[in-house]
């Protein structure tokens, strides 16, 4: 058993690292408006600043998972770390939006390092009882990061300019580094003489990228569908290579033989599905609708992220002690009666009656996190942590990228080509009703996944 000391150590690491990457999203949501005008792109590109982040994110969690379980959490984490620093300092100086997109490519490569490891090797450094609570607090910081994010990024977008978002990102990956290289244990692995799975990694990558890429341009591409189907065909190819496999990235026993694992993931992807774009959707609204400044509409929106980081350590902690399979579940609900609230925002709805799907939405996201990734993580072995979290990151990422790709789809066919600032308020609002609306059908899915879990407690 690790002293308290490397605890403590273990637990700062995985707060800054879950803090400063979901910071430096959330930020982007205040400053789309004033990207998309410096850059002179459209509404449908601009939606790419945040979408090319979360695939590279998705595709590259679970090697990176793999690699940290085979090679050791501690190196790829501190490497990774090193390289988001590099990658937000890059950002901070980029000329063109083509150099936009794949700076963002690069910091989402190695954020996918963070994603894999920083609960993973939390949760390896304390006991099974404290488990829950840990990942509570971890997960809380989070949402400190989404709740900080709106309200700092609307100033700092309003008054320094968005670029100096990466500066800030920049520094907190800085501190992050050095707290991971003086603190962080390196826990033994298991020495493998089994050939790396190559063909796996790379079917993989291609999959989730070409399946992610093809969905995000349905309504731009003339053959979208058909990347789309290339994609979802590989990722079939992939399943079958991975079962032949004599190391493979992705046991996939863990899903045909524990159904509560598979229901668990798939309720995490429904569930930021479903709730990703709202952080999107509401800058708009706010900023372009209701015509507030962007350091307003952040001081609005903090109100989500904060119902998250205040519940969240406590439901952590409540799932030790209850199935948290059950508490997920009453998460989802939570979150579906805030998504139909969003629905029925319309351009002259009282700014009061905005903060309502706000804080229920923000409520039930914290009765779903932390119960739901405890759930996940006691269904496997210590030495699984890290492909067991990665899979869970990428059921996220995936989600997320799922949410944003709705919302590219139907911003391209109702906006098209025309800028969000200069697009009509009600064009703008009939947007946000489809995608809520969607929004809902998956959370009463993820629900009707999250409690088939009660079958096999």
């Amino acid at each position: 058993m690790f002293d308290k000391k490397v605890q403590r150590a273990a637990l700062q690491v995985a707060v800054l690292t879950a803090f400063l990457t979901t910071f430096s999203a959330s930020c982007m949501n205040m400053s789309v408006p004033n990207m998309e005008s410096d850059f002179q792109v459209n509404a449908a590109a601009i939606g790419w600043v945040i979408t090319a982040y979360i695939m590279t994110t998705a595709a590259m969690t679970i090697p990176f998972g793999k690699l940290a379980d085979a090679k050791g959490r501690r190196g790829v984490m501190v490497t990774g770390i090193c390289g988001y620093m590099l990658a937000s300092l890059c950002l901070v100086f980029v000329p063109t939006f083509p150099l936009l997109i794949l700076a963002r490519v690069v910091q989402g490569f190695f954020a996918s390092t963070l994603f894999a490891t920083n609960n993973a090797i939390l949760i390896s450094v304390y006991p099974p009882e404290q488990k829950g609570q840990m990942l509570g607090i971890s997960i809380a910081a989070t949402y400190i990061g989404l709740a900080a994010g709106p309200v700092l990024g609307g100033f700092i977008n309003h008054y320094i300019g968005w670029r100096s978002i990466f500066i800030i990102t920049a520094i907190l990956a800085c501190v992050a580094f050095i707290l991971a290289l003086k603190g962080v244990p390196r826990i033994p692995v298991e020495e493998s003489h089994k050939k790396p799975d190559v063909r796996g990694n790379i079917l993989f990558i291609a999959a989730i990228v070409i399946t992610l890429y093809g969905l995000s341009n349905l309504s731009v591409l003339k053959f979208g569908w058909v990347i789309l189907v290339i994609g979802l065909a590989m990722g079939i190819v992939f399943v079958l290579a991975e079962r032949k496999a004599e190391d493979p990235i992705v046991r996939i026993s863990m899903f045909t033989k524990c159904r509560a694992f598979t229901f668990s993931n798939f309720a995490a992807l429904l569930n930021y599905a479903s709730t990703y774009a709202i952080s999107y959707l509401m800058s708009i609204y706010l900023q372009v609708v209701k015509g507030y400044e962007s350091q307003v509409a952040g001081i609005i929106m903090v109100a989500m992220p904060i119902m998250q980081a205040i519940f969240t350590p406590y439901m952590g902690k409540l799932s030790d002690r209850v199935k948290p399979h059950k508490l997920a579940s009453l998460g989802m609900g939570i979150c579906a009666v805030g998504l139909v609230l969003f629905a029925l925002l319309g351009e002259n709805t009282p700014l009061a009656f905005v903060f309502v799907p706000l804080l229920i939405s923000g409520f039930g996201y914290a009765v779903f996190s932390s119960p739901n990734t405890n759930a996940i993580l006691s269904l496997v072995k210590k030495e699984e942590y890290a492909i067991a979290n990665s899979i869970l990151s990428t059921m996220r990422t995936v989600g997320q990228c799922i949410s944003m790709c709705i919302v590219t789809i139907i911003v391209g066919t109702i906006l098209g080509n025309v800028a969000l600032e200069h697009s009509a308020p009600a064009d703008l609002v009939k947007t946000m009703h489809i995608m809520f609306v969607i929004c809902v059908v998956m959370c009463v899915a993820g629900v009707f996944l999250s409690l088939q879990r009660r079958k096999e407690s």
